[in-house]
């Protein structure tokens, strides 16, 4: 004889020799021979290792203390207990014992990858992740979504759930942000065969996120083929002096030419231009010499310039004085006062005022 307790919180399972007999409610049972029990939460799900779950069902005892629910090959159950959620049934059939709570099942179709809005978002918190697939869009970007490979919409920025069936699921993420694309050290000749290297940026963005991958091969990738071509062409028609007077016509020029191919790449160029154009070091050189014997000419011609002008002044200077003797004797008077403030002594022994005699020493050594 073994002796079980069945407790509040619990229901037992009374098998006699491998078949179910009955249901035992809370208290103390006392089992004979090859009898034995299983005991279950009296709040959880009903199950058995014994026997299975239809047996159980037939007995009336069960059937009515239990909530029951099947659930198909394509479908899930979400189980709320008292309108909280619980877990996700997959295919099958289940029973759970009422007690003092209210069991609750959803139904929710999983043959299409696509969730319907019926399905509270925070129940993918709680659901293993090997029920669904996650996708997430910022703000700056936007998804490009495929069943089985085939393009079915685009995905604007946000979080986006997909059950997982036998329909195979991709999302191709796309940056919307401008976008910067570099050529450098681009080498073409010029008309008069001189080598340049040209580095050159443009600034685009796409327009059709599906058509720039389903109907174009590597658009970045054409599009700096067309750069390149656009300078070779303009650069290889000018000399290099041209190329160097008007450097921003090579930009214009080939921003005019990506802008007539963007729209077969389903972008839209936004600006650019050339940011450096480097020569070839003997050139360079060349260059340079030139450019400070123009520097020393332009400096030479100022120098003389200056020196005529400084002349013509004293000329004009000159005449006034001879024409007015008072300003002859004011710029006299002026030339003692600045020689007189450098000299420490001065020693006189003539007759006159001191002025008239600094007047004479001065005039006679001038002459």
């Amino acid at each position: 004889m073994k002796k079980i307790i069945v407790k509040e919180n619990q229901k037992g399972l009374l098998f006699k020799n491998g078949k179910f007999v009955k249901l035992l409610e809370a208290g103390k049972y006392h089992l004979f021979g090859d009898s034995h029990a299983e005991l279950l939460s009296a709040e959880g799900q009903l199950t058995s290792d014994t026997c299975t779950l239809e047996t159980l069902l037939k007995a009336p005892e069960i059937a009515r203390q239990v909530s029951v629910v099947e659930v198909g090959d394509q479908q899930m159950a979400l189980h709320f207990v008292d309108g909280k959620f619980v877990h996700a049934l997959r295919q099958g059939k289940y029973a759970f014992f009422a007690g003092q709570h209210k069991h609750d099942f959803q139904m929710v179709d999983v043959s299409t990858p696509v969730v319907d809005s019926s399905v509270p978002a925070y129940i993918f918190m709680l659901i293993p992740s090997s029920f669904y697939t996650k996708v997430e869009i910022s703000e700056y970007q936007r998804g490009r979504l495929y069943f089985n490979q085939k393009f079915e919409s685009v995905l604007e920025p946000g979080t986006y759930y997909f059950w997982k069936n036998n329909i195979r699921v991709d999302v191709g993420i796309v940056d919307t942000r401008l976008t910067q694309m570099n050529i450098t050290g681009q080498e073409i000749l010029t008309q008069d065969k001189v080598s340049l290297r040209i580095n050159f940026v443009c600034n685009y963005r796409i327009i059709d996120y599906v058509k720039v991958l389903t109907e174009i091969d590597d658009y970045s990738e054409q599009l700096h083929v067309a750069a390149q071509l656009a300078m070779r062409e303009y650069v290889g028609k000018q000399k290099l002096d041209e190329i160097l007077e008007n450097k921003d016509q090579i930009s214009q020029y080939v921003i005019q030419k990506l802008r007539e191919k963007a729209p077969t790449l389903f972008l839209e160029i936004v600006d650019g231009g050339v940011k450096d154009i480097i020569l070839p070091g003997e050139i360079r050189d060349i260059m340079n010499t030139v450019l400070v014997a123009e520097k020393r000419a332009q400096a030479s011609v100022i120098t003389r310039r200056e020196e005529v002008a400084s002349t013509r002044s004293l000329l004009n200077t000159a005449k006034l004085m001879e024409e007015n003797q008072t300003l002859y004797r004011l710029k006299e008077l002026e030339y003692i006062e600045r020689i007189c403030g450098n000299v420490g002594n001065i020693n006189l022994n003539g007759s006159g005022d001191l002025l008239a005699q600094l007047s004479a020493i001065l005039g006679r050594r001038a002459s």
